[in-house]
């Protein structure tokens, strides 16, 4: 009787353990099974999903020769299989004749017959193929890596599908378009980018027409406009700072025969410290209400928001200045140059939408085949999204979920930091002062 009841004990704190930390279930039990499963079942699963090859002439004129059975068909070879938190990771090089292509479109089949919940294939090499092998629901529930790797305008944001941490990287894409439904998850995704960048010697413009999403941040922000006409001054304010701020690259160069090749720079990243203007982060919410017009006397300040947004989409990056745009839909219905703003958009991200056209917008353009996944994010889905940028590849992102109060508190907290430019100045946001035991600071130059 004891041992009935010592072994429902451990079964039912398995099972306790694989609801409540399945990652610390797969380390246990869950990893080292399927490591065992896929060790034992390789060959006859390969087989069976129709990536081996028939062994060669020479090996089937021996065979006939000795008199032996015909050898099997060969599948590609085990390289090497290792076990990680949240699945497996097995290297695999292909036999004479396949291609990495079967193996993608078999990833579906690999996947059902392992037994496990996602696999994701990758060329590392020419004839060398990567599979990462999820052993769970990894985006079920979100919790990015305390760890998790930061720097200058580089931070995590979410959770890929795999494992990995999605990270917003300005640097390497300037320009970013996040499109979403109502209660899709978007404004969490940029309170957790606001939060990350908050403790960054960063300056955060906001433009908010509903007031409601950026302005409790407002301490953190050295510019923002809650009206329309407001937005058109401040981004009007913002290609004036670029032109300055492209004067002095200008003048930093000095480019002459004997200037070291290391000191020619053409964008702000190569100026000493000392002149190096801080990097501007502009983040708009609900863009749609930049640039609707109610009648013909809006059309002026439409068109002065519209070529303000292109010029610093086509321009800004070199100056340090960085584009996110956010709405519910962005397509060729507000009117003329949308798409050609959007094509400056390097970076997306798709959350769940209403309708096929508004997944087609985002994209269309980039990444066709992530338009199924993005009309599959299902309602009770918050925060899951798809994420593409120009190359063509794309992945499935969650992000923790942050409450307003945290991001208000993040910001509070890294209010000291908000730099001044002095271009900027009549956007910044007039605020009460801080509750006592808050803490806040004086604002920072807006060079280092």
């Amino acid at each position: 009787m004891t041992v009935l009841v010592l072994t429902g004990a451990g079964i039912a704190a398995v099972l306790i353990l694989r609801r409540v930390r399945p990652d610390l279930y797969w380390m246990v039990v869950g990893g080292p099974a399927a490591r065992i499963r896929v060790s034992w079942s390789y060959a006859s699963v390969m087989d069976a999903c129709g990536l081996s090859v028939p062994p060669s002439r020479a090996r089937i004129a021996l065979a006939r020769a000795l008199g032996r059975e015909l050898p099997a068909n060969r599948p590609p070879k085990l390289l090497r299989l290792r076990t990680t938190r949240t699945g497996l990771v097995a290297r695999i090089r292909l036999q004479p004749g396949q291609d990495a292509f079967d193996v993608i479109t078999a990833a579906d089949r690999l996947r059902h017959s392992w037994r496990l919940h996602q696999v994701t294939v990758k060329e590392v090499r020419s004839g060398v193929l990567e599979l990462s092998m999820t052993g769970y629901d990894i985006l079920r529930r979100v919790h990015l890596p305390a760890r998790a790797d930061r720097s200058a305008l580089r931070v995590p944001v979410a959770l890929r599908g795999d494992g990995t941490v999605h990270c917003r990287d300005f640097r390497k894409v300037p320009h970013s378009l996040t499109v979403g439904a109502t209660e899709s998850g978007k404004s969490v995704y940029q309170r957790v980018l606001i939060s990350e960048l908050a403790c960054q010697p960063v300056a955060l413009v906001g433009i908010d027409c509903k007031g409601v999403e950026l302005a409790p941040l407002a301490r953190r922000f050295t510019a923002m406009a809650d009206t329309p006409d407001t937005a058109a001054d401040l981004l009007e304010a913002l290609v004036d700072e670029m032109a300055v701020r492209f004067q002095v690259i200008r003048t930093a160069q000095r480019i002459s025969a004997d200037t070291p090749d290391a000191e020619i720079t053409s964008d702000i990243w190569g100026l000493p410290e000392s002149m190096r203007p801080v990097p501007i982060v502009v983040i708009i919410d609900e863009v749609a209400e930049l640039l609707l017009m109610a009648g013909a006397s809006e059309k002026k300040r439409r068109e002065r928001i519209i070529t303000a947004l292109i010029r610093l989409g086509q321009l800004a990056r070199a100056s340090g200045i960085y584009l996110e745009v956010c709405g519910q839909r962005f397509g060729s219905e507000l009117g003329d140059g949308v798409t050609m703003l959007r094509a400056q958009l390097t970076g997306r991200v798709c959350h769940r939408v209403n309708d096929e056209a508004s997944a087609k917008m985002a994209f269309g353009d980039i990444a066709p085949e992530a338009l199924a996944s993005v009309l599959a994010i299902a309602p009770d889905q918050p925060g899951v999204a798809i994420a593409a940028d120009t190359s063509g590849g794309w992945s499935r992102i969650r992000t923790p979920y942050i409450s307003l109060r945290s991001a208000v508190a993040t910001c509070n907290r890294y209010a000291s930091l908000t730099p001044e430019i002095s271009a900027l100045a009549d956007f910044r946001p007039v605020l009460p002062s801080l509750p006592n035991g808050a803490v806040s600071g004086k604002p920072v130059p807006a060079t280092a």
